[in-house]
């Protein structure tokens, strides 16, 4: 074996074989190898016509392996130096850039574990695929939008599950947008179906002028039948009646405002279902408010969107957008608040009107904007008023659901904390479940059987709930909470007016 002196004169052992007097070799004996690539000094290699620099200034000057000068200048700090390279920009921006949302989600799957759909529906993917990641797939020019954005449902739970604050319910209306608008053929079946149905309240000012015929006309078994056929709205669904009277109608009759106060002014945004088939809702809401000495405004409106959203109907969505918000906007400005008697209106008001429209006057729409009875509990000391009221007469028993729409606006308790010390009101909580309609999902013939499994635990609660009588703040639940129980359905708003003596 040989021997040989490093350049300080150190003697060290060569991993190398060597040969032997007979002509064999001798296996190398372990020792310290010699040092590698990574263990080398950096030298700094100039570019061609540059003057090479001496070991004197050369230990000043980092520099990376192959010979490329650090962009730090071998500086602790993080930062580069802007100049030292080109940023890609991998996903152009377009008129709605979600990367920041896009970028936040960690798939940590609290979303896709919160969703009903998903829950019932193996094929659907869930909302993580429907938001961040569609999202990014859809950035590119050549890549459609998945067709399975047409069965989330909208309820937004999502949204509320999310621990990172991404905008999901924002980047799935966009993306369904974006699908009906391009992708769904306008001939069809499904979309003729669906644009109805997003439509209510165009359908429903037509059937309120002649509201026994058409409620009769619209719940006629062979009708239903064929409904079914040509339409896929599912013959097991019950239309709601509608009102002999409108909302609007009974408030023309009235004359208007009953308290003019100008320190306490509210809107009311009615939406379409207080107005063509619960009034009496609407009727409560003022008799309350005016209990509490608000003066009640109702200016012209339209349909919230809530309903078009689900659907992927944006364009119709902001034109009843602008209407709404130019007339609220008026009413901001003579010192009133809004508040709507329907959880989904308030959300869409507050949420996703500020999501997708870029209107004169939305942001103080969404800043001011509050659900009925939440603004009450804000505003007045609704537990001294229920105490000295004396609560009911008679004991009465209520199964309250929280929609998903009041869950993301923080509003779940509510009506039980309103009502749980008031005398002769018994209030159960029956969990936290979806009701399963979603608006207009349970209305499609293809869903709806997903829309009953989905509501089947918020049915068994009900039942083993000691009262035969429902509660909730949103129309369609109501709907499903009746359909798939029996149960009467009250609003919160009905329960505080009889609580009052308002």
């Amino acid at each position: 074996m040989t021997r040989h002196t490093d350049d300080d004169g150190d003697a060290g052992e060569s991993n190398e074989a060597t040969e032997s007097s007979d002509g064999g070799y001798e296996r190398p004996t372990p020792g310290v190898p010699e040092p590698g690539r990574d263990e080398q000094p950096s030298v700094f290699v100039p570019d061609e016509g540059e003057v090479a620099e001496t070991d004197a200034t050369a230990g000043d000057r980092a520099a990376t392996d192959g010979g490329v000068e650090s962009a730090s200048a071998g500086a602790d700090s993080t930062e580069l130096d802007p100049d030292a390279y080109d940023p890609v920009d991998v996903f152009p921006g377009g008129d709605l850039d979600l990367r920041e949302g896009a970028d936040s989600c960690y798939k940590c799957t609290s979303c896709d574990t919160s969703c009903p759909v998903a829950e019932v529906d193996d094929e659907f993917p869930g909302p993580k695929f429907q938001g961040p990641e569609q999202w990014r797939l859809k950035r590119k020019d050549d890549h459609d939008i998945d067709e399975s954005i047409t069965s989330c449902s909208n309820c937004m739970r999502c949204d509320d599950a999310c621990p990172s604050g991404v905008p999901l319910s924002q980047m799935h209306n966009e993306a369904r947008g974006q699908f009906v608008e391009r992708q769904m053929e306008k001939l069809s079946v499904e979309y003729i179906r669906n644009r109805v149905l997003a439509n209510y309240r165009t359908s429903a000012s037509l059937a309120s002028m002649f509201p026994r015929t058409a409620s009769f006309a619209m719940n006629f078994g062979p009708a239903r039948w064929a409904m079914e056929k040509v339409m896929g709205i599912p013959k097991e669904r019950d239309f709601p009646e509608f009102a002999t009277e409108t909302f609007r109608e009974w408030w023309k009759a009235r004359g208007g405002a009953q308290v003019e106060n100008p320190d306490k002014r509210v809107a009311y945004f009615h939406g379409c279902y207080s107005n063509y088939n619960t009034p009496e809702v609407g009727k409560a809401l003022v008799s309350v408010y005016e209990h509490f000495g608000y003066e009640v405004m109702v200016p012209p409106q339209k349909c919230s969107g809530t309903p078009m959203f689900a659907n992927g109907m944006l364009k119709d969505a902001r034109r009843h957008a602008e209407t709404n918000v130019e007339n609220l906007v008026e009413a901001i400005a003579d010192g009133a608040d809004v508040i709507a008697s329907c959880t989904s209106c308030s959300l869409s008001l507050r949420q996703e009107y500020p999501e997708l429209f870029d209107l004169h006057g939305i942001d103080d729409v969404a800043e001011h904007t509050f659900e009925a009875l939440e603004y009450l509990r804000i505003h007045e000391d609704l537990e001294e008023a229920l105490d000295e009221a004396g609560g009911l007469d008679d004991e009465r028993a209520f199964a309250y659901h929280a929609p998903c729409h009041a869950r993301n606006q923080g509003l779940s308790r509510q009506a039980v904390e309103t009502f749980r010390d008031v005398d002769g009101v018994k209030m159960e909580d029956v969990g936290d479940s979806c009701s399963g309609i979603s608006g207009t999902y349970g209305w499609k013939e293809e869903k709806y059987e997903k829309s009953m499994e989905i509501g089947a635990e918020m049915f068994e609660h009900m039942e083993d709930a000691e009262g035969e009588v429902g509660m909730t703040e949103c129309p369609t639940c109501a709907m499903q909470m009746e359909h798939g129980t029996g149960y009467e359905i009250e609003h919160p708003l009905q329960l505080l007016e009889d609580a009052l003596g308002a």
